[in-house]
């Protein structure tokens, strides 16, 4: 899994899988969903991520497994 924050485009990019992109959709305002041949989600992005998270928490990230 890769998390890639665009300063450029003010997007943040959850890769979950390193696959082709077949589909992409919106499913909320400013939230996109990829999907490779077999309809798996394979990626997020949240876009405007400057206006939903404030630099602070964009500079911390945590990552935990329960």
């Amino acid at each position: 899994m890769k998390v890639s924050i665009d300063k450029e485009d003010d997007a943040l990019y959850f890769e979950l899988d390193d696959v082709e992109i077949i589909e992409s959709e919106e499913v909320h305002p400013g939230i996109i969903m990829d999907f490779d041949a077999n309809g798996k989600v394979v990626g997020i992005e949240i876009l405007d991520i400057s206006t939903r998270v404030t630099p602070e928490k964009l500079r911390l990230m945590q990552f935990e497994t329960v």
